[in-house]
């Protein structure tokens, strides 16, 4: 399944539970190869975890992504963040703090920024910075859930009208059944 993707990378995150039109649920984590594709769409966003990651690795991603949805879900209803989840995004906040570094091009030296840790740890510590930049944005209320019936996507929305995930899947399913309910009678 291809997953939506665009919004934040701890919105994305999220959206890695999706419930597909059939009313099946997917989980982007459940697989390896549905992971690696999800982290090859985050490209530029993330850095690749430089080796492939495995079941018991997802395990730890999906951990994380519960956290990120508590918490989030919290700051939403404005009530206090689950203070497990909060202490887990810390954790992986210190697994692999970024550093400064200086990298020759040439003679030309820059600044670069590296990471120490194994694959999983760089990746959950830049998952749990990108949650942290998030739920700590002053627009983290306008994060809103998709109207389409059974959809559970998360999305933060450009314009205050938007209503759905995405309007090319979920906004064209809406506006189908209601034609077909203002139709069928006829």
């Amino acid at each position: 399944m291809e997953l939506l993707t665009g919004e934040p990378l701890a919105l994305d995150l999220v959206n890695t539970r999706a419930r597909l039109p059939s009313g099946a649920d997917y989980d982007a984590l459940d697989e390896v190869d549905d992971f690696h594709a999800w982290l090859e769409r985050q490209s530029g966003r993330l850095t690749a975890p430089g080796a492939r990651l495995g079941p018991p690795d997802l395990a730890a991603v999906r951990d994380l992504r519960g956290h990120v949805a508590a918490t989030l879900e919290a700051v939403r209803q404005a009530t206090p963040p689950p203070p497990g989840s909060v202490a887990a995004l810390n954790e992986a906040l210190r697994g692999a703090p970024a550093y400064p570094c200086m990298e020759a091009r040439g003679a030309v030296l820059a600044r670069g920024s590296r990471r120490d840790g194994t694959p999983l740890t760089r990746l959950l510590t830049e998952l749990a910075e990108a949650a942290l930049a998030l739920l700590t944005d002053p627009n983290v209320g306008k994060v809103r859930g998709c109207e389409a019936p059974d959809c559970r996507m998360l999305f933060l929305p450009a314009h205050p009208r938007r209503r759905w995930c995405s309007p090319d899947l979920c906004g064209n399913r809406v506006r189908v059944a209601r034609y077909y309910q203002r139709h069928k009678s006829t």
